[in-house]
């Protein structure tokens, strides 16, 4: 047999055993999917329970949307969340701004109540040492007429500027240290003396409280004569003449 043909020969054998091998690997190879992609609990021998992975696929693509809309409905609800905080500082920051407001009105009504307070308090002190302070009298015949006047007048005893003063210029001419050593009562051992001339039984007797119990005392004199002139004339404005 020529050397050629034996190859050519030798050749075809190889091809046609090729070709059976490469099927038998395309079978199996077929086969291996088939059966990878059938479930464990179903058959292998027909072509519909080969394509149930489909609805498989269709199912996982489905899974894979829910996700996506979980994932958006999460960033929605972090965002809410979000605008609520924000929401909250802010009302937290409006409460605190106005109680620091309510705060500030409260101290300022406070220091206006105290300054108002201590406004009163000084008008209250001026006011009592206003009271306190002691009436001044001239130390002269007006002065001693006016204050045996507010003396008379604090202890319901009549008599008038006038009428004081009209007896004591005929007794004493204004003289408080005046003094009777002629009349009767000077000879009985017990003359009249100072502005109104009274003799000392009767100023004792009519000694007013509040004045000096010296009978040459201006004050003291008057206010014991009026007091004596209003038990037995019923005022010293009807006295015009020695009493």
């Amino acid at each position: 047999m020529p050397k050629n043909f034996l190859t050519r020969g030798h050749s075809r054998a190889l091809t046609r055993h090729h070709k059976i091998a490469a099927a038998g690997v395309a079978a199996l190879g077929a086969a291996a999917i088939g059966f990878s992609a059938v479930p464990s609990d179903a058959s292998t021998t027909t072509t519909a329970e080969v394509t149930a992975p489909t609805a498989k696929v269709a199912y996982s693509t489905e899974q894979i949307k829910d996700v996506k809309a979980g994932i958006t409905d999460q960033l929605a609800g972090a965002s809410l969340k979000a605008e609520e905080i924000a929401a909250k500082k802010r009302a937290a920051a409006e409460a605190a701004a106005e109680k620091k407001a309510a705060a500030a009105a409260a101290k300022a009504k406070a220091v206006k109540a105290r300054e108002a307070k201590e406004a009163s308090s000084r008008a209250a002190e001026r006011v009592v040492v206003k009271k306190a302070a002691p009436k001044s009298y001239g130390n002269h015949l007006d002065g001693w007429i006016r204050e045996s006047l507010d003396i008379l007048k604090k202890h319901g005893i009549p008599g008038s500027y006038e009428g004081i003063h009209r007896n004591i210029m005929r007794e004493s001419s204004g003289n408080p240290k005046a003094i009777n050593l002629w009349d009767i009562n000077a000879q009985n051992g017990i003359p009249s003396k100072g502005l109104l001339q009274v003799i000392p039984p009767t100023f004792e007797a009519y000694h007013v409280p509040g004045t000096s119990w010296n009978i040459y005392d201006p004050v003291a004199n008057i206010t014991a004569a009026c007091n004596y002139a209003a038990d037995k004339y019923g005022t010293m404005d009807n006295v015009d003449s020695a009493y």
